[in-house]
């Protein structure tokens, strides 16, 4: 079985070395135990979907993790969730670093429980399905933020990319990319039945796991847009109140990403709710039927699945250099529809900015198209951040599919995926 490198893994490392514990969070089959178990294969790992273990450890807690030395790899933990209880017992008698490696599937449970016990010695780290740097094994990694020393250092290990399409359509799960790879079709059937019967079961006790499905359905088809949950609500038969519930689910085991929206009291006009975006393209792909690379990319979703696949990377680059992205990206759409004029015809639009990157008090704005020959009318939407007299306005992009950066005109260029 091929390992695949992945772009945390120094970043893990240093934690680990440095902090009295760490947390790896991501979604079911992102690689989380494998990446551990290949960094540090001499540390003993407790896996709690032992029946064995998962009764001893919710029977005596820190009896339990008493009867193991550390450091300790504790996977799954959010199943025994008394155990980080346990464990900050523990550390609180012990000055050591390195004690404890916590995994977990289900984001907000074990987030919750750690940040309330662990306060101050846990380091929480997230991983993601494999990246477009990590499958094509580039060394660079750093967060994507659109400044010119950015652009100049990325240049520096540019790789073309090569059937993009072929990648947005597989997704990212390690699976996928092994020396003998599981059949596309018969791994996200197994791996949404094995999520449902099990994550979404433990979640919500929903016994209906077809009806889950169809809601898994619809949603994949919305991705890209904003969430409307009376919409879904409609599509597939059951409350409102019962949608908000399973979107958490998606939302919490990383099925799913909610981008919020950009407003603030100088964008009076902006529209406050959340996009959904599917974490993972293939898995979206799946659940909407889209069987092969060629069908997706001549599609009709397939401005929508390049977005998400775009948003994913940027979001994978922050994820990977180890940074909080949630509160630096965002997107923008006002209640205000703009004139635009593409080859002398015009049109009107909805004002709206694919993705906006904040750092240091300078917003960066970045449109997504799926064309190869982009122009600066594309980001005639970007002088709405201008109207933000708080904050500065950086480098925009748009991001597409030609072969070179292109200067469209000040402050604006046009990026290739590869520099993501």
């Amino acid at each position: 079985m091929i390992y695949i490198n992945r772009a945390i893994e120094n970043i893990l490392k240093k934690r680990f070395e440095t902090s009295k514990s760490v947390a790896i969070t991501g979604a079911r089959q992102v690689g989380k135990t494998t990446m551990t178990k290949h960094l540090y294969s001499d540390i003993k790992r407790i896996n709690l979907k032992n029946v064995v273990l998962y009764n001893n450890a919710k029977e005596d807690p820190q009896g339990f993790l008493e009867n193991f030395y550390r450091p300790l790899f504790i996977d799954e933990v959010q199943r025994v969730p008394e155990l980080i209880d346990a464990a900050k017992t523990i550390l609180d008698d012990v000055n050591d670093r390195s004690n404890y490696i916590f995994s977990g599937s289900q984001k907000w449970e074990l987030m919750k429980g750690l940040s309330e016990s662990l306060a101050g010695m846990v380091s929480i780290l997230e991983l993601g399905t494999l990246s477009l740097r990590e499958i094509y094994n580039i060394s660079f990694n750093k967060a994507f933020i659109p400044t010119l020393e950015y652009l100049k250092e990325r240049e520096s290990n540019i790789k073309k990319y090569d059937n993009v399409w072929k990648v947005i359509h597989r997704g990212g799960y390690p699976e996928l990319y092994d020396d003998n790879p599981r059949e596309w079709e018969e791994f996200y059937s197994s791996y949404v039945s094995t999520y449902i019967e099990r994550d979404v079961y433990e979640a919500t006790k929903v016994r209906d796991f077809n009806m889950f499905y169809k809601f898994m359905v619809s949603v994949a088809a919305r991705t890209g847009n904003m969430l409307d949950y009376s919409s879904i609500s409609k599509d597939i038969g059951v409350s409102i109140e019962t949608i908000r519930n399973w979107i958490s689910v998606l939302e919490k085991t990383d099925i799913i990403y909610l981008l919020e929206p950009y407003y603030n009291s100088h964008l009076s006009r902006a529209i406050k709710t959340p996009k959904v975006y599917f974490r993972d393209t293939g898995l979206c792909a799946y659940l909407t039927s889209w069987l092969t690379p060629e069908t997706l990319e001549n599609g009709a979703m397939n401005g929508a699945f390049f977005e998400t696949f775009v948003i994913n990377e940027i979001i994978k680059s922050y994820i990977n250099e180890g940074k909080d992205y949630k509160k630096r990206i965002y997107y923008y759409r006002g209640k205000d529809k703009i004139k635009k004029k593409d080859n002398g015809i015009e049109t009107f639009e909805e004002n709206e900015i694919d993705l906006i990157i904040e750092e240091n008090g300078i917003l960066y704005p970045i449109e997504i198209k799926k064309t190869s020959n982009p122009k600066k009318e594309m980001a005639s939407s970007f002088d709405v951040i201008d109207k933000d007299v708080s904050k500065k306005r950086g480098i925009g992009v748009i991001i597409c599919r030609s072969d070179y950066k292109l200067k469209l005109r000040d402050n604006l260029y046009s990026l290739p995926i590869e520099y993501i």
